[in-house]
């Protein structure tokens, strides 16, 4: 799982400055409904403030009788009518900013990982991505309507607490004296609420992490009877969790209790001081009625640890959703590709660093249009990494790549992903339906291209009777490996280009249904260069020439027949004797 725990002091300021300008944006993104929520807040604070004055003036206008009593009685009405209406529609803005907002969050989040080189992705574990992308982002899109909420939640307070020294000045100076000791509070409870938010953040992300990984493997644990064990390795972290769950909730527990009892205190104090002001004669029976309602609302100062609290979290979310966001994504050029060119494919001195290892080193490679090179080597080797920036899922950090002599990284990517197709071993398909799954890619395949497709992956077979054929929704079509595989093959065939790279893509055939494969890529499939991981004998064969890996560099390039006399490339596919090396033909 990748971590995101800042190392010092100055990648954790760093890591809170690039949270808040996260927010910033969000903010910026329903800036009108947000203003929307303080505006209807502050009406809503208004409407409180005037609230207990205007029952303070009509309790004396009903004690002397006064004929304008009703009226003031109609006008305290409708101010409440007003506080209930623009209550609710700041907490009705407030949901929808906070759906919006963990949309934006959302979206632009998985933009950023699909756009993005796989090695750069692959550090955050399918479990972290999916904490992050849920809970992380629900808490973080909920901020700018938390934030604005805490705005408006002050202006009743300091509005009441000013109408409190209007009144009589000896019951505002009464308020004020408790007020150091809230400010305190509510600074401590920041502080220590942030903490505990992200360590339980941290082990929520652990066990969906551990979760997945047991879901993803749950044939391998089934078949070892290790079920008891994976359960307690997955479960192990909920004891840490309930640690810092109980600390982040004692902590706001606390700050909620203190001010609950530091509020109650102040407000019995003010009314003492208003009923001293009442027996003095310096305020009248509406005025005292008055100072009670106004004491109260001042008190509200103290429920501001709630949204408080959940602007913290917000912004703790904030961070673990700002690690998505700096995922530095594939950037492309607008060059186009020769339109007649064959697809010939060359590496140029190509260095490859994977976390400070050097995977690949020194490759230089040519691969003519139209032939089929055979990518071999032991484990380890740098297969795949050389498949990967071979049809620029990722760049090299030394060297470039070239198709049919124009460097991939300035070609823009319509034109890249158009002409260059990759199978892998496990295909991710998408799409309503089986063709749909097929037609799929940067250009939407047309249904006759689908089905020639299919046949040429020898799918069409397993297609047909699937319950309702091709237009079988995806998830209801009972695949195993070898079918999944063969879907993923006639994606690729579907969209071949000038370049096809077939990562591993045959493992789960079997030997007459690779061996139609092979056939359909030389006949049916459209002419242009393959370059095909190979760990079969007969795949490495019958390829035009064999790049023989080892160690992260080019041992040799030959032909299959050339390479198989020497003994440590025999042994790379567990030959020790002396057979002709001609794999199933």
């Amino acid at each position: 799982m990748a971590s995101t725990r800042p190392r010092n002091g100055t990648s954790e300021n760093g890591a809170a400055r690039s949270a808040d300008a996260l927010l910033a944006r969000v903010t910026r993104e329903s800036a009108g409904r947000t203003a929307g929520i303080l505006l209807c807040a502050a009406g809503a604070s208004a409407a409180s403030l005037a609230l207990p004055a205007v029952l303070g003036s009509t309790l004396d206008l009903l004690l002397e009788g006064h004929p304008d009593a009703g009226r003031a009685l109609a006008a305290a009405l409708a101010l409440t009518a007003a506080d209930v209406a623009l209550d609710a529609a700041a907490a009705l803005l407030a949901g929808t900013v906070g759906a919006r907002s963990t949309a934006w969050l959302r979206l632009r989040a998985i933009r950023r990982l699909l756009a993005a080189a796989p090695h750069h992705v692959s550090p955050f574990s399918p479990g972290d991505v999916a904490t992050r992308l849920s809970t992380n982002a629900t808490e973080a899109g909920a901020a700018p309507a938390g934030a604005a909420q805490i705005v408006a939640a002050v202006i009743a307070p300091v509005g009441a607490l000013v109408a409190l020294f209007v009144i009589d000045p000896w019951t505002g100076l009464t308020f004020v004296v408790g007020l150091p000791v809230l400010g305190l509070l509510l600074r401590s409870f920041a502080r220590h609420s942030s903490d505990s938010v992200s360590r339980y953040q941290r082990v929520q992300s652990l066990i969906a992490t551990r979760l997945t990984d047991a879901l993803g493997g749950a044939r391998a644990i089934a078949a070892a009877g290790t079920a008891d064990e994976e359960r307690a390795r997955v479960l192990r972290p909920l004891e840490e969790l309930g640690t810092e769950g109980r600390r982040m909730w004692s902590v706001h527990g606390s700050a909620m209790a203190r001010s609950g009892v530091l509020m109650p205190m102040l407000i019995t104090a003010v009314l003492a001081v208003g009923g001293l002001g009442l027996a003095d004669g310096r305020i009248s029976v509406g005025d005292l009625l008055a100072v009670s309602r106004y004491a109260a609302l001042a008190a509200g100062l103290g429920s501001v640890a709630g949204p408080l609290a959940a602007l913290v979290r917000g912004r703790t979310a904030a961070r673990r959703v700002n690690a998505l966001f700096a995922v530095p994504p594939l950037a492309y050029g607008r060059a186009e590709l020769p339109p007649d060119g064959p697809g010939t494919l060359e590496l140029r001195g190509v260095g490859v660093d994977r976390d400070g290892v050097r995977v690949l080193r020194d490759v230089d490679l040519r691969v003519p249009g139209g032939e089929t090179a055979a990518i071999v080597g032991r484990s380890g080797a740098g297969k795949s990494t050389l498949a990967a920036v071979a049809g620029r899922l990722s760049d090299p950090d030394e060297g470039e790549v070239r198709l049919d002599g124009v460097p991939l990284a300035s070609v823009a990517a319509d034109v890249l992903r158009t002409e260059v197709g990759y199978a892998f071993e496990r295909p991710a398909l998408q799409g309503a339906t089986v063709a749909d799954a097929i037609a799929a890619g940067a250009e939407t395949a047309p249904p006759e291209r689908v089905r020639s497709a299919a046949r040429a992956a020898g799918a069409e077979g397993f297609v047909q009777v699937l319950p309702r054929g091709y237009a079988t929704p995806l998830d209801e079509a009972p695949l195993s490996g070898g079918e999944l595989q063969r879907l993923g093959l006639a994606r690729a065939f579907a969209h071949a280009g000038r370049l096809m790279i077939l990562d591993d893509a045959t493992s789960s055939l079997d030997t007459a249904t690779e061996r139609q494969v092979d056939r359909a890529l030389a006949r049916e499939v459209r002419p242009g260069t393959r370059v095909v991981i190979a760990h079969r004998l007969s795949t490495a064969a019958r390829a035009d020439l064999v790049v023989w890996l080892d160690g992260g560099r080019i041992r040799a390039v030959r032909s299959h027949a050339e390479l198989w006399r020497d003994p440590d490339y025999r042994a790379v596919f567990g030959h020790t004797d002396d057979s002709d090396g001609r794999g199933d033909r």
